[in-house]
C-alpha cells in the first residue's frame, strides 16, 4: 500500500512539473475511456476531461452539476488503465456550493487516480460565483488533498462578464492555494501578457483557431494550454459529416479512420 501511495505522489509531482518546463503543457481533453486511451497512445503524457463531452454523452446539460457520478466513474476507469496517463478532471464547480462537499468529491477523484482537478466559477445561468465562495472551495480541496493540482478557472472572459475582475479573481484563487489558474476565452496577446506578469502560478488558456499559436503562447508566459471540448466537437462534427455524405449518395468523407481492431485495442486497457 505504501508503494501505491508513493507512486501516486510521484505522478502528481510529475504533473505539477509539466507546468514548469521549457514549453507549455498541451493538455488535450477526453470524454470517454477510448478517447483518453487514444490520446495516451498518441504520446500525450497528461490528459484532461471535458465536462461538455461527458454531459453530452449522457444527454444532460453541461455545467448543471448533473454529471458528478459519471465524471467519477470515468476517472476510475481511466485510472485503472495501464500506461500511467496523468489525468486532470474537469469537475465544473465541484458539483456543490458546499466547500466541504467539493473537498470530499476531490478526495474521491484523487483516490481514483486523478492528479489534478479543474474548478470553475461560472454558473449555468451566465453569472459568476462569488469569488470568496470559489476561493473557499479551493482552500477546502487543498486541505483535503494537498498534492492534488488545483486549476482554478474564472469565466470572466468565457461568459463575457466583468473582464476587469479577471486578475483580482485569479489572485484571490492563488491566495486560497490554487496551483494554477485558468482563463478560458482570453486570447488577446496583450491581456495574456498582462496576466502572466502579475500571477504567481502557471496560467492556463484555451487554444482557439484564431488565437495565438502554442509557440506564441509560450512567449507570452502561458504554461498550460487546454483543448477543452474541441476534440469532442470535432469528432461529433466528423461523424455527422460522414453520415450526411453517405445519405446524400456520396462516399464516406475521405479521411483516415481508425480500424475496428485499433479501437478494440483501446478498450483492452
Amino acid at each position: 500500500m505504501t508503494y501505491e501511495r508513493d507512486e501516486t505522489a510521484t505522478a502528481r509531482d510529475r504533473f505539477a512539473r509539466l507546468h514548469h518546463g521549457n514549453e507549455p503543457l498541451l493538455l488535450p481533453n477526453a470524454w470517454d475511456h477510448a478517447s483518453a486511451a487514444g490520446l495516451a497512445a498518441a504520446g500525450f503524457e497528461a490528459v484532461g476531461t471535458t465536462s461538455l463531452g461527458v454531459a453530452a454523452g449522457l444527454g444532460v446539460p453541461d455545467g448543471a452539476a448533473a454529471t458528478a457520478e459519471a465524471t467519477l466513474a470515468l476517472a476510475r476507469r481511466i485510472g485503472e488503465s495501464p500506461g500511467g496517463v496523468l489525468l486532470s478532471v474537469d469537475a465544473e464547480g465541484g458539483f456543490s456550493d458546499d466547500p466541504a462537499q467539493v473537498a470530499a468529491y476531490a478526495r474521491k477523484l484523487a483516490d481514483a487516480g486523478a492528479v489534478g482537478i479543474n474548478l470553475e466559477d461560472g454558473r449555468p445561468d451566465g453569472t459568476l460565483a462569488p469569488a470568496g465562495l470559489h476561493a473557499a472551495k479551493i482552500a477546502a480541496v487543498k486541505q483535503a488533498v494537498p498534492d492534488l493540482f488545483v486549476n482554478a478557472r474564472t469565466d470572466t472572459h468565457w461568459l463575457n462578464r466583468d473582464h476587469a475582475a479577471t486578475a483580482s479573481r485569479l489572485a484571490r484563487y492563488e491566495q486560497a492555494g490554487a496551483d494554477g489558474v485558468f482563463a478560458p476565452g482570453l486570447s488577446a496577446p496583450g491581456a495574456i501578457a498582462a496576466l502572466t506578469a502579475v500571477l504567481r502560478t502557471p496560467l492556463n488558456v484555451l487554444a482557439t483557431p484564431t488565437g495565438p499559436t502554442l509557440p506564441e503562447l509560450a512567449a507570452l508566459g502561458v504554461r498550460r494550454v487546454s483543448l477543452g471540448s474541441l476534440l469532442y466537437r470535432t469528432a461529433l462534427t466528423a461523424a455527422l459529416d460522414t453520415a450526411r455524405a453517405v445519405r446524400d449518395g456520396g462516399p464516406p468523407v475521405d479521411t483516415r479512420v481508425m480500424s475496428y481492431g485499433e479501437v478494440q485495442e483501446l478498450g483492452r486497457g
